[in-house]
C-alpha cells in the first residue's frame, strides 16, 4: 500500500510497461490497463479506491449535517416553463426530492394537470432518465427518449397523449439526436448510429451517423433512410421540420465545432432530393424558421457575436443574402418567432438581455428582467401572442413568468418557495485582468456582512470551452456553501461563448493556455483583493472544466488549497480514441498532428504531473457509465497523481456507479455527491 498524509493509505496501482511514440517522442502510459472498465483488475481497483474515499468522507463530522441541510433545501417544487402543442399545455415539475422530473399535461392553464410521463417509475433507483421529448404539432403524440445509468445511448418510445397508451414504437441506437414530427403527425425524423458491440458500446468510437424517418406503428427496420454520407464518417445530422411543415432542415455537424452546413428537403414533394444550401464549414448557421421560400437564419458569418439574415431559396447565393438584425455589441445566443416578431436572447457580460424586433429587423422593445441573471424559454408558435419564460440568478430560484407579446407585460406564473432569505446574499460582477491583460468577468456571491479579510473559504468554478456560456443560475448546493460562510465565484473564461465566436476561439487549440491563464489570474486576483487566501481557495469544474482544474492544479499547485475535477478530460493524447472523443479535435486539436500534439502534451494533466510535488487536496469524481468522457481519464489521472504526490493533502477519487456524465443523474445521487464535496472542503479548507 502507498501512503500519504492524514493517515491515508492508497490502494497499490500496478504500473505496466506500455509506451507509445508520438512524432518521435516516447510517452509512457503505465496505467493503460485502467482503460478497460470491465476487466476484473479495474473493477477491483475501483472498489478499493471507493473504499478509501468512503472511509475518509464518513469520518468528517459535518457531512451528515450538510446532507441534512441539502435535503431540506432541495425539497421545494420546481417547474419548467409551460409550452403549448395543439390545444394542450405541457410542463415539467418536481415535487422536491423526486429523482427525476415528471412531465404533466393539461387542456388549459386553469385545468387540472395530469401526469403524462413519470420517469421515476422506470427504475427503483432513479437511474433511468428522460433524455429528450418531441410532441406532435396537434398535441396527440409524445416521442420520448430514455437513457439508462447516464449513458448517451438513447431509446425512443411513443405515447398517445390523450389515452395515455404506450404505442408499439421502439427505436434504438440513438445518440446526439432529438426527434422532429412531420406536419401530418404520422411520424418523425431522428438520427442514429449502427448497432454497436454490446460489450464495448460505452467505449467504442461513434462514426457514420444517419438520418431516418420513422412512421408510427412500424418497426425500426422499416424506417426510411433520408440521408447518409459514407464518405464523411465524422458528419452528424440534425433534422428539424419547419413550422409550416414544408421543409426538413438538416443541420450537418462535424465534431463539436460550431461551424455547420445546412441542407434541406422539400417535404411537399416526397420524392425531392436533399439540397445542399450551405456546403462549406465556414460559420455557424441556425435556421430559425422559413418565411415562404426564405430561410430566416442566425449566423456568425462575418459577425462573431451573431446576426440574423434571410436566404431566398430561389436565389441562394451569398450575394443575395439579406441582413435583418445586424451584429450588436452584445452576443446573440438565441432567436425565436412569436406574434410574428423575433424574440432574441442576448448576453451582455454573461447576463441575459431579451429584445424584440419585427420581421424587418426594427427594434420594438427590451423585456425588463428582475435583475442580473439568466432568462430562457419563450417557446411557442409563430402566431402565439403569449409565452412563458424562466428567470434565475445566483440568489433567485427559477421563477416562471407569463409574457404578453402584445402589451409587453410580464406576470409571475410560478414562484418556488425555498427555505432561505435571498436578501441575506449579495452578487457582484467584477472584471480581473488575465496574464495578457484581457478582462475576465467574475460573478462573486456571498453572505452580506462577511469581512473580506482573506480568511473566507472560496469556491472558484470555471469551464472555458466549446462555446459554452456560464450565466447566473440558482443552485441549492451552492446556497448551502454560502450558508456555511463560503464565497462562490463563477469565472467567464475565454473558450466560452459569453462574447461570441472570437472569445471562443481565443481559448481553442493552440490558444488553450489562455483559458488556464484566465483561471489562474482569477484565483490570484481573489487572493490579492482579500476575498480569500491560498489556504482557503478551492477550484472546481466538470468535463472540459475538469481538464481546466487538472491543468491549473498542475501548473500552479502552490496557489490552491483544494481541487475538485469532475468527469474531466485528463489524457490529451488519447481522448479521441473513445466514443465521441474524436469530435473534440475541433476544440483541442488532434494529437495525431505533430503541431497539435506539441500543444496538447504541454498541458495534458496526466502527462505533466511531477513526482515529489505537493499538490492541493484533491477529490476526483467520475462515473462508471460515463460514455462521454470515459472514466479512464479520471482513473489514470488519479493513479498517476497518487504516485506523484508528496505531502499531507489527500488525493481521492470518488467513482459513482450506475451513473454517467451527469445528465439525468437522480436527485439522491446528486445530494450524496454534493454532501461529499462540501464535507471534503470543510475539512481541507479548515472551515468551522
Amino acid at each position: 500500500m502507498s501512503s500519504s498524509g492524514q493517515g491515508l493509505s492508497y490502494p497499490p496501482t500496478h504500473q505496466g510497461q506500455q509506451s507509445d511514440i508520438y512524432h518521435g517522442i516516447e510517452v509512457k502510459d503505465p496505467y493503460r490497463w485502467l482503460e478497460d472498465p470491465d476487466s476484473e483488475a479495474t473493477k477491483a481497483w475501483v472498489t478499493a479506491q471507493n473504499k478509501v474515499t468512503t472511509n475518509y468522507l464518513s469520518q468528517i463530522s459535518n457531512r451528515e449535517e450538510i446532507k441534512s441541510r441539502l435535503t431540506q433545501l432541495w425539497n421545494y417544487e420546481k417547474y419548467s416553463s409551460p409550452f403549448k402543442r395543439g390545444e394542450r399545455y405541457f410542463y415539467f415539475k418536481n415535487d422536491g426530492l423526486q429523482n427525476q422530473d415528471v412531465l404533466y399535461t393539461l387542456e388549459s392553464l386553469d385545468a387540472e394537470p395530469s401526469v403524462l410521463l413519470d420517469p421515476n417509475t422506470f427504475s427503483e433507483d432513479g437511474t433511468v432518465a428522460l433524455s429528450g421529448i418531441a410532441i406532435s404539432d396537434n398535441g396527440q403524440y409524445l416521442a420520448y427518449g430514455l437513457s439508462t445509468a447516464g449513458s448517451d445511448w438513447i431509446e425512443y418510445f411513443v405515447k398517445d397523449v390523450v389515452t395515455g397508451e404506450k404505442l408499439s414504437d421502439h427505436l434504438k441506437w440513438i445518440k446526439f439526436s432529438g426527434a422532429s414530427w412531420t406536419k401530418d403527425h404520422q411520424g418523425f425524423f431522428y438520427s442514429r448510429y449502427a448497432e454497436p458491440n454490446e460489450a464495448t458500446k460505452l467505449e467504442d468510437v461513434n462514426y457514420f451517423q444517419e438520418l431516418y424517418y420513422h412512421r408510427l406503428g412500424t418497426e425500426q427496420a422499416e424506417d426510411v433512410l433520408i440521408y447518409k454520407r459514407p464518405d464523411k464518417k465524422e458528419w452528424g445530422f440534425a433534422g428539424e421540420v419547419t413550422e409550416d411543415g414544408k421543409y426538413l432542415v438538416i443541420s450537418v455537424w462535424k465534431g463539436t465545432d460550431s461551424k455547420n452546413l445546412v441542407f434541406y428537403k422539400n417535404l411537399s414533394q416526397p420524392e425531392s432530393e436533399v439540397i445542399e444550401l450551405i456546403n462549406e464549414f465556414e460559420a455557424s448557421y441556425d435556421v430559425i424558421d422559413n418565411d415562404g421560400d426564405r430561410f430566416l437564419v442566425k449566423t456568425d458569418l462575418n459577425a462573431p457575436r451573431s446576426r440574423v439574415i434571410a436566404i431566398d431559396l430561389e436565389k441562394p447565393q451569398p450575394d443575395n443574402w439579406q441582413e435583418i438584425i445586424p451584429e450588436s455589441s452584445e452576443t446573440l445566443k438565441g432567436v425565436g418567432l412569436l406574434n410574428n416578431q423575433f424574440v432574441t436572447i442576448y448576453l451582455k457580460d454573461a447576463r441575459s438581455q431579451i429584445k424584440i424586433f419585427d420581421l424587418e429587423g426594427l427594434f420594438i422593445r427590451e423585456i425588463e428582467l428582475p435583475g442580473i441573471g439568466s432568462a430562457g424559454g419563450f417557446a411557442g408558435k409563430r402566431a402565439d401572442t403569449t409565452t412563458f419564460y424562466t428567470f434565475t440568478s445566483f440568489t433567485t430560484p427559477a421563477t416562471i413568468y407569463s409574457y404578453d407579446m402584445v402589451t409587453g407585460e410580464s406576470k409571475i406564473f410560478r414562484q418556488p418557495q425555498v427555505d432561505f432569505n435571498p436578501e441575506d446574499y449579495f452578487t457582484e460582477q467584477v472584471f480581473c485582468p488575465s496574464k495578457d491583460g484581457t478582462a475576465i468577468p467574475l460573478f462573486i456571491t456571498y453572505k452580506k456582512g462577511i469581512k473580506l479579510d482573506g480568511n473566507n473559504p472560496c469556491y472558484l468554478y470555471g469551464y472555458g470551452g466549446f462555446n459554452v456560456s456560464l450565466t447566473p443560475s440558482f443552485s441549492v448546493s451552492n446556497l448551502v456553501w454560502l450558508e456555511m460562510g463560503g464565497i462562490y465565484v463563477t469565472a467567464n473564461l475565454r473558450g466560452g461563448g459569453e462574447y461570441g465566436e472570437a472569445w471562443h476561439q481565443a481559448g481553442m487549440k493552440e490558444r488553450k493556455q489562455n483559458v488556464f491563464d484566465d483561471f489562474i489570474a482569477a484565483a490570484s486576483w481573489l487572493i490579492e483583493q482579500n476575498y480569500t487566501s491560498t489556504t482557503k481557495l478551492a477550484i472546481a469544474g466538470g468535463s472540459n472544466g475538469g481538464l481546466l482544474v487538472g491543468a491549473c492544479m498542475i501548473q500552479r499547485p502552490d496557489l490552491f488549497a483544494a481541487a475538485l475535477p469532475a468527469v474531466g478530460v485528463m489524457d490529451m493524447l488519447r481522448f479521441h480514441k473513445f466514443t465521441i472523443g474524436w469530435a473534440w479535435c475541433a476544440e483541442y486539436g488532434n494529437p495525431d498532428n505533430e503541431i497539435d500534439f506539441s500543444t496538447l502534451y504541454s498541458y495534458s494533466p496526466l502527462h505533466n504531473l511531477k513526482s515529489g510535488t505537493a499538490y492541493p487536496a484533491t477529490m476526483i469524481t467520475t462515473a462508471d457509465h460515463d460514455d462521454r468522457v470515459v472514466p479512464a481519464h479520471s482513473f489514470k489521472f488519479a493513479a498517476a497523481l497518487q504516485a506523484a504526490h508528496e505531502g499531507n493533502n489527500p488525493v481521492l477519487i470518488r467513482i459513482e456507479t450506475k451513473a454517467g456524465h451527469g445528465a439525468g443523474k437522480p436527485t439522491t445521487k446528486i445530494i450524496e455527491e454534493v454532501a461529499d464535496k462540501w464535507a471534503f472542503l470543510v475539512k481541507n479548507l479548515q472551515m468551522k
